[in-house]
């Protein structure tokens, strides 16, 4: 079956750098495959999970707390803000997460920008995802 390099970088390390079939990225406008082959863009990603396969069986699952993705048609590169095993998830930190973020919003006043209240309802919204994908896995 056909490949691609699927790269995951955090800013604390390369994640993953290997030969895969398929992943499954959380972009912004919703979950995205790629394939080998597919179509070159680059695209903003929420919080969520990338799902991995190889030899025909989903092989990894890594929650990202959002980032960018590169895609060509040999070769995804994901820029992540954070990046988790799944297995790692703590769903306590999660749930701080998701009562920080609400507060945050709590804080935002009408006269603040659009950007500030946009950048604190991605957190929350990443927050629950991984909530979501803690309580999954």
């Amino acid at each position: 079956m056909a490949t691609f390099l699927l790269e995951l970088v955090s800013p604390e390390r390369l994640l993953l750098s290997r030969q895969v079939e398929m992943a499954t990225i959380p972009a912004a406008e919703g979950e995205m495959g790629v394939l080998p082959g597919h179509s070159p863009m680059v695209v903003t990603l929420r919080g969520g999970v990338i799902s991995v396969r190889e030899n025909g069986q989903e092989m990894d699952k890594l929650f990202i707390g959002g980032g960018f993705a590169e895609v060509s048609p040999g070769r995804v590169t994901v820029l992540a803000d954070e990046a988790t095993p799944l297995a790692e998830l703590s769903r306590a930190t999660a749930e701080k997460r998701i009562k920080d973020a609400e507060a945050a919003i709590a804080e935002i006043s009408a006269d603040d920008a659009e950007t500030k209240r946009d950048a604190a309802l991605a957190r929350l919204l990443s927050a629950r995802a991984m909530l979501a994908a803690a309580q999954a896995a």
